[in-house]
């Protein structure tokens, strides 16, 4: 039971149809129940044009519960909730539905950002080794001549051991590349024009150098005009046969043209969760070729790394509700520079 003066903020899910059952557990649900006054099973997909009971509670929100899918806030969104002062956000990047609006009302915002970048950097760091061991071509070369006979002379440049690895971006994502690296035999190399420092155990360098001088590339920079095409021909030429080039970050920072004849001929791997555009045209040999690993954008979170965002997300209605500062705010000069 609650106190009979409830200090509790109003709350409104607001997210795309079916993500809050992927999202929130029941235990979820109670414990939000708890930090806020809110129908924990009411979601709002639309937010344009609500139904009456969504229009009522979008009314006296003070807290957007937003994830994927969410409505973007814009003025007209936003007239219709005139007591919102947060919006949460259980996933990563804001810029989908925080618009200017939102800032030019004052409105705070946080996001799961960090308990997003968690599975990514996990991938990144299976898809490092793994390229290191050749997993692709050595299963695939098993499979078809179901023998062992060429391993040894094969695989003697093979291996992870004083590997160079070009890490593309400080981001969240890619510090946390970092320090999962840290435990392993890698001389790694970092490219981020706004890092003056490095991280310990890094060696900050340019773009060019990192992809000459590195055998495994791993791209987590954000989506920016600055950043389209940022590997480009003339990186793509620098990198040394053999080279792994590993994106987890968009599609678009790659510029694919380029990319395929090196990955046609053999040249160079690939392990690409994104790609530009998101899914390959039908007939792209990004589905065939073998030393190519092409994977549906499930870097990030998944499955029940989910209840990791809403975990999040939950602590952060917690804080507001205690009169206390989010520990992931998000700000409007933040997204210049960041996913």
């Amino acid at each position: 039971m609650h106190p009979t003066t409830d200090n509790r903020p109003n709350l409104l899910l607001a997210m795309g149809p079916g993500v809050a059952d992927r999202l929130l557990t029941e235990a979820h649900r109670t414990r939000l129940a708890e930090l806020a006054r809110t129908d924990p099973h009411l979601v709002a997909h639309d937010l344009t044009a609500p139904d009456p009971r969504t229009a009522a509670a979008l009314a006296e929100a003070e807290i957007l519960l937003t994830c994927w899918g969410a409505t973007p806030l814009t003025a007209d969104v936003l007239a219709r909730a005139p007591r919102l002062r947060a919006v949460v956000h259980a996933a990563g990047s804001v810029k989908h539905h925080v618009t200017d609006a939102c800032w030019q009302r004052g409105l705070r915002v946080t996001s799961a950002a960090g308990a997003n970048a968690l599975p990514v950097a996990e991938y990144t760091l299976a898809a490092i080794l793994f390229a290191g061991k050749r997993v692709l071509r050595s299963a695939q070369r098993y499979a078809d001549t179901r023998t062992d006979d060429a391993w040894l002379t094969e695989s003697a440049p093979w291996g992870n051991y004083r590997r160079t690895i070009g890490i593309i971006g400080a981001s969240r994502i890619g510090r946390r590349v970092v320090e999962l690296l840290r435990p392993f035999d890698f001389e790694i190399l970092l490219y981020d024009p706004y890092v003056t420092t490095p991280p310990p155990g890094t060696e900050l360098v340019d773009l060019d150098s990192l992809c000459a001088r590195s055998t495994v590339i791993s791209v987590h920079a954000p989506q920016l005009p600055s950043t389209h095409g940022m590997i480009g021909a003339p990186q793509l030429a620098a990198m040394p046969d053999g080279t792994t080039l590993i994106n987890t970050a968009r599609g678009s920072l790659v510029d694919e043209e380029a990319l395929l004849p090196h990955l046609v001929s053999g040249r160079l791997h690939a392990i690409l969760d994104v790609t530009d555009p998101e899914l390959p045209p039908p007939d792209s040999p990004l589905w065939t070729l073998p030393n190519v690993l092409l994977t549906p954008h499930v870097a990030g979170s998944l499955g029940n790394e989910l209840h990791r965002m809403a975990d999040q997300a939950l602590e952060e209605v917690a804080r507001y509700g205690r009169g206390e500062a989010f520990a992931e705010e998000v700000r409007a000069s933040d997204l210049t520079r960041s996913a």
